[in-house]
């Protein structure tokens, strides 16, 4: 049970002390997570109170299933474009068909994460670099940034997720700015980033939200064109069944797929931070997918659009000094009393105070330092980041996701179909044997023996250049080489076609009249060697353990006991 209720290994150990540390820290995300959670449902094109329904029970769900005290759910910036992104693309006439889609896209997401969970699937997020995630993360952060002028500036701009379209519309109707929400966003974002700077543990957007809707209802301003939120429906959200269809599954299942892993790489790389902060190990990936999946999937049925863990509120709550997810049951409680009964309070609240919230907020998500250190260590990597970023901002969000994981992914085929390959020799003095490139003239090197070390896998992808570099090797040597040393240390894998690859290797090197050693395989290692087949052309030449006893048998084969035969030994015993 404690598997899959993690809360009962800390809940017989909760104490009063604790509890005080979760009620501020509570307290204090809920009072970040009100407003907030507005602001990102106007990102997924979802009406304010949207984000207060996801703010229950996909909150409530996690606290009970999740593996980490200090991961604050609910809705997020990048998740909220995200679902404009997927749901925008498709033909969808009128809010309520929309916020119908928007719901049943949660359900499928947490159908997706739950799926990944039960069958321990968590490793597909690796497939998620770094590099694509910074890339896609900074331009993600832009758009929505952008997305934000029509509210900052009071004018009717066209929405879209392309990047230069939303410049271009902007100026389009730059002439109608509404000065008054102008200067509502501007000073709201003015406040909130000096309280960053002078005074970071105050609750600088509760601030904003207040005297915003304080300057509105006694200036009156909404008569001089200032859009408010308006209406908020009071009350906590119904339950409600979804109508399923096939050709709607069928319409929304690429970007629900896209976002199961966006926003399980997004909460796992939240967990992974604060463990390293509390030199504890306490997050359980799977466990992390399932908990994220029946959130989402409960929430749907509550009019909750799709959630996960928040990079600032999640920040917050570990300052605050949470120590269990009781800290967001304090903060479910905060929304579910707004909703019962402060509604009416965010009647006034100005649309551009959000604006001025949403921009803040994602503005630390653009990530400047990683792609400076990638151009100065790993250029290859750098432009996966920038390709990424270009992809994401001018051709569409999801794309640009894929189309880095792509590129990811052939950078990583690329490297390992042409790994390291070095030459080594023996370091004077030593039994030991280094690249001779590194080493210089501190490494021996022999005019008979070649030995070399593959750094990679040997399979279908490099098997062709491992054969065609080696015997580059061998034929740079002359007429003087009698033998080839294979140091195998490095291989942790053989597969069919490099086993065949291999075995022809051998073969023709034979016919040079060079004997061909293998030193330094590993278990498994030896285990292929021996059941595909290339032990049977290794002849009167043999597997060892290290380099120095090949090089001995190599200069008196009585020397060195054949490891062949050590080998069947341990099998007769076994």
């Amino acid at each position: 049970m404690r598997r899959f209720l993690p809360f009962l290994d800390w809940l017989p150990k909760y104490n009063k002390n604790l509890f005080r540390k979760d009620l501020v820290a509570g307290i204090t995300v809920g009072i970040i997570l009100i407003p907030q959670g507005m602001a990102y449902a106007m990102i997924a094109g979802l009406p304010p109170v949207y984000g207060l329904y996801a703010s229950l029970f996909p909150i409530l769900v996690y606290a009970f299933l999740g593996t980490s005290g200090q991961i604050a759910v609910g809705p997020v910036a990048m998740d909220s474009l995200l679902v404009a992104a997927g749901l925008g693309a498709l033909a969808i006439t009128g809010i309520e068909n929309y916020i119908l889609m928007a719901l049943l896209l949660a359900f499928m997401i947490g159908a997706f994460q739950l799926l990944l969970g039960f069958f321990r699937m968590g490793f597909l997020v690796n497939f998620m670099s770094r590099p694509v995630i910074s890339g896609f993360t900074s331009a993600a952060a832009v758009i929505i940034i952008f997305s934000q002028l029509k509210h900052l500036l009071g004018t009717d701009i066209a929405s879209s997720n392309i990047f230069h379209q939303l410049v271009i519309n902007a100026f389009q109707h730059i002439l109608e700015t509404n000065i008054y929400d102008f200067g509502i966003g501007i000073i709201g974002i003015l406040i909130i980033i000096s309280f960053k700077i002078w005074f970071k543990r105050f609750p600088a957007i509760l601030l904003v939200v207040v005297l915003s809707s304080l300057a509105v209802y006694f200036f009156n301003l909404e008569t001089y064109g200032v859009k408010v939120v308006g209406e908020v429906p009071a009350g906590l959200p119904s339950f409600n069944v979804h109508n399923f269809s096939w050709e709607k599954i069928r319409s929304i299942w690429p970007i629900a797929l896209t976002l199961a892993l966006v926003g399980y790489l997004e909460a796992i790389s939240i967990g992974r931070a604060f463990e390293e902060k509390n030199k504890e190990e306490t997050i359980d990936p799977n466990q992390e997918l399932i908990a994220l999946g029946a959130s989402n999937m409960v929430g749907s049925f509550f009019q909750s659009y799709s959630v996960t863990a928040s990079f600032s509120r999640s920040a917050i709550n570990y300052e605050a000094g949470a120590k269990t997810t009781v800290a967001a049951l304090i903060s479910v409680i905060m929304v579910a009393l707004t909703l019962l009964f402060l509604t009416p309070l965010f009647y006034n609240l100005p649309n551009a105070a959000l604006a001025s919230i949403i921009m803040v907020s994602v503005f630390g998500l653009i990530d400047l330092s990683y792609p400076q250190k990638l151009w100065k260590q790993r250029k290859d990597e750098f432009m996966v980041l920038l390709m990424t970023f270009l992809i994401t901002l001018f051709v569409g969000i999801v794309q640009g996701i894929l189309i880095g994981v792509l590129l990811s992914l052939l950078l990583m085929v690329y490297r390992t179909s042409k790994p390291h390959f070095a030459v080594l020799g023996s370091i004077k003095g030593t039994d030991y044997y280094k690249n001779i490139d590194r080493f210089g003239e501190e490494a021996e090197v022999r005019r008979d023996l070649l030995i070399v070390r593959f750094d990679s896998q040997l399979y279908f992808g490099n098997s062709s250049y491992f054969k065609s570099q080696l015997f580059k090797f061998i034929n740079a040597k002359g007429k003087s080489l009698d033998a080839v040393i294979l140091n195998a240390e490095a291989i942790n894998y053989i597969d069919s076609s490099a086993s065949t690859m291999l075995i022809g290797v051998i073969e023709e090197i034979h016919q040079r009249n060079i004997e061909f050693y293998i030193a330094g395989a590993t278990g498994p290692i030896r285990d292929i060697i021996f059941k595909s087949g290339i032990i049977n052309c290794l002849d009167k030449e043999f597997l060892f353990v290290k380099i120095k006893e090949a090089v001995a048998y190599h200069d008196d084969p009585n020397t060195v006991p054949l490891l062949r035969e050590r080998v069947a030994h341990q099998n007769q015993s076994n």
